[in-house]
């Protein structure tokens, strides 16, 4: 969840399966509710490193269709990261 799917019809769905939203208020919310700025600020971590794994899906993007390829590819972008940075 994120700030735009933060309403209450929305949450009540969530959390009726067991999830617990992290979703911060909105800024002009009435009835603001507390949430886990530092779990918060790990899921941005995990979306981050999602966004940058995609970086490198063109080179991979006709062997994906394997499953044995996903941890190679996963191994494969940090190495080229590091070497590139060198």
């Amino acid at each position: 969840m994120d700030r735009a799917y933060e309403d209450d019809a929305t949450r009540q769905p969530v959390r009726a399966r067991g999830f617990r939203p992290v979703a911060p208020p909105k800024r002009n919310r009435r009835a603001p509710w507390q949430y886990d700025k530092e779990l918060y600020k790990r899921r941005n971590e995990i979306k981050r490193l999602f966004r940058y794994l995609k970086g490198f899906r063109r080179i991979f993007s006709r062997f994906d269709k394997l499953d044995v390829m996903f941890p190679g590819f996963v191994t494969f972008a940090p190495i080229i990261e590091f070497l590139c940075l060198r």
